[in-house]
């Protein structure tokens, strides 16, 4: 009686696709660097969303910040996520 390869095959294709997209994204990856006039902006950005849109330079600016200390029993754990992004389109 012959084993039925397909359910094996599918789960073999899918850890080859999770392997080949691991080792792209580490050949991709460079090492980063940490600005500290980035942290401090961060450090200084209220808690929420907010979109900023200067008249002068044709860009939105958006801000996001979440911020929360979380206890489990005696242990207690402070998530802080901020992030600072800016879409802008020129004519080349």
């Amino acid at each position: 009686m012959p084993l039925p390869l397909a359910p094996v095959a599918v789960a073999a294709i899918r850890v080859g696709v999770v392997a080949l997209v691991a080792y792209g994204a580490k050949r991709a990856l460079r090492p980063g660097r940490t600005d500290q006039r980035a942290e401090d902006a961060m450090d200084g950005m209220d808690e929420g969303l907010a979109f900023h849109r200067p008249g002068d330079r044709g860009q939105t600016n958006a801000a996001a910040r979440f911020r929360r200390v979380i206890r489990f029993g005696a242990t207690t754990v402070e998530i802080d996520a901020a992030a600072l992004g800016r879409f802008r389109v020129r004519k080349a």
